[in-house]
């Protein structure tokens, strides 16, 4: 293959690199047949991060496919059981199958003493665990990488809990195949046209930049808001989010008990997605007292039309909901 056939590979698999979301849990406290409690997926290329581990989340990772080994970050909104039950289980698991790769677990603060209690009855892990505490007041960058940051910021419950911000970085310009070959640019200056720089050619004349390239695929990004009270000050943090998760544990009929817990009705879950300009809201950790969740997703679709259910074992394709936007 050709260098420029090379590089247009790369654009494309740049472009289409995998960013989405898989439901391993959807219910809330009490676990179902049908709903396993809180624990989610994100995949960003061949990178797995870990959002909430409930008991059963080891079988719903073997049951939709996803490898353990692929697992980089875990993400831990709070210390209910229903959200970390399922991660000492987990942890060594990953020994078991011999893992040696560190792995970056965040959470807050009493997670650590919790999970050390817990561990040390255990042989050691056989890979570095290294677990950062969150006790940011505002919304903080707590995780970077080449391809993305993590924001967390904390939500209203009964205990600590956090919410994390998934987005994609800025990607470079997408230089134009055919104007590769049309001017023959050597490999050399590809990265300088990439930056917005322009180019000279043999002749001496000058290409402007916008001539040769592509611009930028607007950044995708994912936020989750795990067990919280209606909290619109987070609106400003989730505004323009590409894909907003948000807990919707009841529906109107028990919005006392949404109150007295903490927790959120589907109306004000769409009513925080509503205001945040989100373009698309997944509602779950339900209550099992809901053997049909249609009427909690009816309520929450009266304010925002693009709401889906979560349910187990659902995936959510970030580029199939930002091609809208770039329309």
């Amino acid at each position: 293959m050709s260098i420029t056939g090379l590089l247009l590979l790369f654009y494309v698999l740049n472009i289409w690199m995998d960013f989405s979301v898989t439901i391993l849990g959807s219910n809330a406290a009490k676990p179902t047949m049908r709903r396993f409690s809180s624990a989610q997926v994100l995949q960003t290329g061949e990178n797995l991060h870990l959002i909430d581990c409930a008991e059963g989340t080891q079988i719903q990772m073997e049951r939709f496919h996803l490898k353990f080994s692929l697992v980089k970050t875990i993400f831990i909104s709070h210390l209910h059981g229903d959200h970390v039950f399922g991660l000492p289980g987990l942890l060594s698991t990953f020994s078991m199958l011999e893992r040696t790769a560190a792995l970056d677990l965040y959470a807050p603060p009493p997670l650590e003493n919790w999970l050390n209690g817990l561990l040390k009855y255990f042989p050691p892990l056989s890979y570095p665990l290294h677990i950062h505490p969150l006790t940011h007041n505002e919304p903080t960058v707590i995780h970077e990488n080449k391809q993305m940051t993590v924001t967390a910021f904390p939500l209203k419950h009964r205990v600590a809990t956090f919410a994390y911000l998934f987005r994609e970085k800025e990607k470079p310009l997408n230089i134009r195949k055919d104007m590769i070959d049309f001017y023959r640019i050597p490999l050399r200056e590809i990265v300088a046209i990439k930056a917005g720089s322009d180019f000279t050619d043999n002749d001496g004349k000058t290409i402007p930049n916008e001539r040769l390239v592509f611009p930028p695929i607007k950044p995708r990004s994912y936020a989750y808001c795990s067990d919280t009270a209606y909290l619109p000050a987070i609106t400003n943090i989730l505004h323009n989010t590409d894909l907003l998760y948000h807990e919707a544990t009841f529906a109107d009929d028990n919005s006392e008990r949404a109150v007295a817990t903490f927790h959120s009705t589907a109306r004000q879950a769409a009513q925080i997605a509503l205001d945040s300009q989100v373009e698309k809201l997944i509602i779950g950790h339900f209550s099992s007292r809901y053997d049909d969740i249609s009427v909690i997703l009816r309520e929450a679709q009266a304010v925002f039309p693009n709401t889906e259910a979560a349910e187990d074992g659902k995936v959510f394709r970030l580029p199939e909901i930002t091609k809208r936007r770039n329309e």
